[in-house]
């Protein structure tokens, strides 16, 4: 056991290697200027990486407090000497996108459906009505994202934000069972947090950018069970929709670099609601435009005949 343990780790340090221009980390700004008092400003609201500081906007890194215009101009510029912020060949690119993986379902079928498995650097979004198995999914991706895959893929931890307190270890511990692994070290490898609020929500992923850059390569995926639950509650009527859908929006654009940055796979869950213009028989996932936009992959769950649920890839 020892020595495929010795083999995992080199096979996951080649992985590494491929990813270093994910991983630049914030702290090589020091060697252009910057100094380590406005890094530790940037390193508290989950910036970390010269890539972060690329997909952040002049206008949020001024709102850090003890940032001015001037500062953020020399940031900007010191990043922007360390990244290819131009264009790049589609070459190139294809090399770059060899580094995305796919987490298994832990069903074949499924897995064909989405080439796969879900994939990394990139939102997958499971949506359906009550008990129709989004959290169920949500308990299995956090086993079978631990496992070895294909394509050298070599396993990794697990974030779980928990929306509705639908989180159950012991539900980890019978998937574990299924696959043959050990539940303390199934267990172990998945982080969780309750998150109560859709502001706390937000928050949590400055913790979640912080976690993946200090445990480079480590992380392979984010879930959020549910996505809008806590939004739903937040934000109530058509008055405070387009606030509620802005900070939406903020929200997945976060999610999207955060899997961009630290090449992690991102799945999260969705809630349905009747549509009152359809006599409310027809039921579409909730969250508009902006969630269907966001979301590489959407799927769509609903219940079959007795234990059988049906997942379709919704356009």
């Amino acid at each position: 056991m020892k020595a495929a343990e010795d083999q995992v780790v080199e096979e996951d340090t080649g992985f590494q290697d491929d990813e270093e221009s994910f991983f630049q980390d914030i702290d090589l700004l020091q060697k252009h200027g910057i100094n380590m008092a406005d890094i530790k400003k940037m390193k508290l609201v989950g910036i970390c990486t010269v890539k972060g500081i690329q997909m952040t906007t002049r206008k949020a890194l001024c709102n850090i407090k003890g940032l001015s215009e001037a500062k953020v101009e020399k940031i900007k510029e010191a990043a922007g000497k360390m990244l290819n912020v131009g264009f790049q060949t589609a070459f190139e690119y294809s090399s770059k996108r060899k580094q995305v993986f796919n987490i298994t379902t832990g069903s074949l079928e499924f897995d064909k459906l989405l080439g796969g498995g879900i994939e990394s650097m990139a939102i997958t979004e499971a949506f359906g009505e009550f008990r129709t198995g989004k959290t169920q999914l949500s308990h299995t991706f956090c086993v079978t994202a631990q496992l070895p895959g294909e394509n050298g893929y070599s396993g990794g931890k697990v974030v779980f934000i928990d929306t509705e307190n639908t989180f159950r270890p012991d539900r980890l511990k019978d998937i574990a069972d299924r696959f043959n692994v050990d539940h303390s070290a199934v267990l172990d490898n998945v982080l969780y947090a309750r998150a109560y609020t859709s502001e706390h929500q937000m928050e949590l992923l400055d913790f979640v950018a912080a976690k993946f850059h200090e445990e480079g390569g480590v992380f392979k995926l984010l879930i959020i069970d549910s996505i809008m639950a806590l939004f739903r509650v937040d934000f109530t009527g058509r008055g405070e929709l387009a606030e509620r859908q802005q900070k939406l929006a903020q929200m997945l654009s976060r999610l999207q670099k955060i899997s961009e940055e630290y090449n992690v796979a991102v799945f999260i869950t969705n809630q349905m609601t009747a549509d009152p213009g359809a006599g409310m028989s027809f039921q579409k996932p909730i969250g508009g435009h902006i969630l269907a936009h966001a979301s590489t992959t959407r799927i769509s769950l609903r219940k079959g005949r007795a234990e059988m649920r049906i997942a379709k890839i919704f356009d």
